[in-house]
């Protein structure tokens, strides 16, 4: 028998064995399909290998191949291949060896982009803004994020050697940093807002971030909070499990969580509350954000179902499908979409249809007109097919045109990492604010920097003059034309000024954290932030909270397009 028969003959024995488990005889005319293609494929690829005019790898081939397939059906069913097995663990247990650090290629620059407060990296002095020039002797400078990454990490109790350059320092500085397990936190952030008022972020669904948010609401508690803000903006998601420990300690024993339904039948199951919830009464803000998703709405939406929490902010992302992990040959998986889950109203929040395509392959949402209403625990209108809908809208809040391009340009990071080197101490985060003179001396810092950027408007006079010369009608309104691009240009000069509020606040994060991490730029945005600032105001307002709560609350859940 030749290779590529013997290949054929487990892939269709394989094959087989998966249908017959799950098939009766009446599918043969399937399982004939699945065995011809697989004959087709292998003889293409046979000839291709062979034939083809350049040398090619079957390796990197068939793995184009698998993604090409596998991209047809949605972006969750991934193929991962033995060699990226650990970074997928990494995604779902948080933990790896390394220094603990955020670093990225910048403008062909290794640059640390953060350093975990009390990781391997900050006890070594790795600082936010230094180069990174070699990693163990290797240069960096033209390696990606990926190399540089694998580069980093290693064995706990391993050694790796940094060769950084640092703002304020003529020569190079060698930084010998001893590797650890780093374990990702769940929760990066328990704190209080105010005297009664407590709040934390729920970054990620690894395992144990339902201990973790549960050691976080203890602590708020014994730290005098009686009301929560549950901050889980951008979080993407992650355990399905996590999210029902995390549901359970706000919802009674016994009641259902979520339920999942696919093809396979004997795969279905509703998860419940199997644990004493931690707290049934206290009031909690849950806090979304349009890049909430999977895990993150299951939270939410089940503390809405049952009428549990205030959702404040933005509708969810809207991903309801529910991934399994495969075994397959030579130590690779298979990530695939296996069914949908449902949480208690009965609601799916999947919005992107990926079961039907156009012709040309582009995907639709579910329309407003096929959206179905639920009720939830205490009759509140709720709808399927497009996230989780806040009770409390907070749009996203659009920043100016010249302050992207100073975040683009790392403009504001690159004069916090010096303003970092010629103040040795600050005051405390939610203290610190810059005087006026600082923020001229930004200003000043800007001259001679790129900062040309083009406005809405001014894209807008340039299409209008092309479209007027086109028709001829340009000499008519030129001197008018010419006269409000003067306008905008003038204004324009004046934007440091006139988004000085807006920039400030950005300048001020990051220089906090500098000195008190990324706790210190959380807790520095709390009196600028319009999301918490809501979440607070609903908490303190108990008959507004309660109101929204009932079925006359004119939530914006009700309304089937809010949000997008």
């Amino acid at each position: 028998m030749t290779i590529r028969k013997k290949i054929l003959a487990g892939l269709t024995l394989g094959s087989a064995a998966l249908l017959f488990s799950f098939r009766t005889a009446a599918d043969s005319e399937r399982y004939f399909e699945i065995a011809k293609n697989l004959d087709i494929f292998a003889t293409l690829f046979k000839e291709v290998n062979t034939y083809y005019v350049d040398e090619v790898t079957p390796g990197k081939l068939v793995k184009t191949g698998i993604d090409a397939m596998l991209k047809s059906l949605d972006p969750y069913t991934n193929y991962i291949p033995e060699d990226d097995i650990e970074d997928f663990r990494t995604l779902t247990t948080g933990q790896y060896g390394g220094i603990g650090a955020v670093v990225v290629k910048r403008n062909g620059k290794t640059v640390v982009q953060s350093a975990y407060e009390g990781y391997p990296a900050q006890k070594a002095g790795l600082l936010p803004g230094d180069e990174i020039l070699d990693i163990n002797g290797i240069a960096v400078d033209k390696k990606s994020n990926s190399d540089i990454s694998k580069l980093l990490k290693g064995q706990a109790n391993s050694v790796v050697k940094l060769m950084v350059t640092r703002y304020g320092q003529d020569k190079p500085v060698l930084i010998e940093i001893t590797r650890d397990k780093i374990q990702v936190e769940n929760v990066p952030y328990v704190g209080m807002i105010s005297n009664d008022v407590g709040y934390f972020q729920l970054g990620g669904f690894t395992v144990d971030a339902g201990k973790e948010v549960r050691a976080a609401v203890t602590k708020l508690k014994e730290q005098g909070a009686k009301k929560i803000v549950f901050d889980i903006r951008d979080n993407p998601g992650g355990l399905l499990n996590e999210a029902v420990n995390i549901s359970n300690l706000f919802i009674d024993k016994g009641l259902d969580v979520v339920s999942t339904k696919g093809k396979v039948t004997e795969w279905n199951k509703t998860y419940k509350a199997l644990d004493v919830p931690l707290d049934t009464q206290i009031p909690v803000a849950i806090v979304t954000s349009n890049r909430s998703a999977s895990a993150s709405e299951i939270v939410s939406g089940v503390l809405q179902d049952y009428d549990r929490a205030v959702v404040v902010g933005m509708r969810t992302f809207g991903k309801g499908l529910v991934q399994a992990t495969r075994p397959l040959s030579y130590n690779s998986q298979l990530k695939v979409t296996t069914a949908k889950y449902y949480i208690p109203s009965g609601r799916c929040i999947q919005e992107i249809d990926y079961a039907h395509r156009s012709e040309d392959g582009t995907l639709g949402k579910f329309p407003d007109s096929l959206r179905t209403a639920f009720k939830t625990s205490a009759g509140r209108t709720v709808y399927d097919g497009g996230g989780v809908a806040p009770d409390i809208e907070v749009a996203e809040r659009e920043i100016a045109d010249i302050t992207r391009v100073l975040l683009q340009k790392s403009y504001l990071f690159d004069y916090a990492t010096r303003y970092r080197s010629e103040h040795a101490s600050i005051p405390a985060a939610r203290e610190f604010h810059l005087s006026d003179a600082e923020y001229q001396k930004f200003v000043t810092y800007l001259q001679g920097k790129n900062i040309n950027y083009s406005t809405d408007a001014e894209k807008s006079l340039t299409e209008l003059s092309k479209k007027m010369k086109e028709e001829k009608h340009y000499e008519d309104v030129k001197i008018e034309l010419e006269a409000v691009k003067r306008k905008m240009t003038v204004n324009k000069a004046n934007d440091l000024q006139r988004f000085k509020p807006e920039i400030k606040e950005l300048l001020e994060q990051e220089i906090v954290s500098r000195y008190y991490f990324e706790k210190g730029r959380t807790e520095a945005g709390f009196d600028d932030d319009p999301n918490i600032l809501a979440a607070v105001a609903v908490l303190n307002d108990p008959n507004r909270y309660s109101a929204l709560l009932k079925p006359s609350g004119q939530a914006a859940s009700a309304r089937k397009s809010t949000g997008k």
